[in-house]
């Protein structure tokens, strides 16, 4: 499975996202859109809105919070095969 994780540093949900792979030790590659050319202008072609964090799992592209709610953390789980929650 190829993960990538639109972030940003100054993001809090991000941090619980990438919090959340690094506990289940499930590899990403983070793409921060400060300093990646280019990566707001992609999350916003892909999700019509600037909202980090973002997952793109194999192509597919995953948005792992829901305003108001937080993490996902059941169907993220879910999603990437965690049996251990």
């Amino acid at each position: 499975m190829e993960l990538l994780v639109y972030s940003a540093f100054w993001c809090p949900d991000c941090r619980t996202a990438k919090r959340f792979l690094q506990q289940h030790n499930i590899p990403f590659t983070e793409i921060d859109i400060e300093k990646t050319p280019g990566a707001a202008e992609e999350v916003i072609k892909h999700t019509g809105k600037r909202a980090i964090p973002q997952f793109v799992i194999d192509g597919e592209w995953v948005q792992p919070y829901r305003a108001g709610e937080g993490f996902l953390y059941e169907k993220m789980a879910k999603r990437l095969g965690i049996k251990d929650l």
